[in-house]
């Protein structure tokens, strides 16, 4: 019935601060409980708790208000939660890698000398096994001249 009514009568005159024309306010007026209400679960997230418009300064709107800037706190807290989570798995990520990375470096490195190892030691068996041939010849050439001395002599 009174939306009848409302629909009847043209939405209220209000005058603007600039000039002296009247200007339509094209709001919907907000007047029942029931209507606070439904305005609330419609545009609530859109509201500004330090400026809070006419229709919300009834007590229990207050009150809802401040419930739903609770969420609102608990909602960003959660999410602030899950970004300190995801960065710290990020951040074991990289570290893993780098880690990882490292590791092979290492394992790279120490292959390396190794080998480098085993071609030092492997030249040095040679060179040992060549000073020993020399060390053979010059004891054959000694025993050939010994034997030659005593068959001269």
């Amino acid at each position: 019935m009174r939306r009848r009514q409302e629909a009847q009568h043209p939405p209220p005159v209000r005058w603007a601060s600039h000039d002296s024309r009247p200007e339509t306010d094209a709001r919907p007026r907000v007047e029942t409980d029931a209507e606070r209400w439904l305005k609330f679960l419609k545009d609530g997230e859109h509201l500004n708790p330090e400026h809070l418009p006419e229709w919300m300064q009834h007590p229990i709107m207050r009150q809802a208000m401040s419930i739903l800037s609770r969420f609102s706190e608990k909602e960003r807290d959660y999410h602030r939660y899950q970004s300190r989570q995801e960065a710290l798995r990020v951040q074991r990520t990289i570290q893993r890698v780098l880690d990882e990375a490292r590791a092979a470096t290492e394992a790279e490195r120490q292959a390396k000398e190794a080998e480098r190892q085993a071609k030092e030691a492997a030249r040095a068996g040679e060179q040992a096994a060549r000073e020993g041939e020399q060390a053979a010849l010059a004891e054959v050439a000694r025993l050939k001249a010994l034997l030659e001395q005593q068959k001269d002599g």
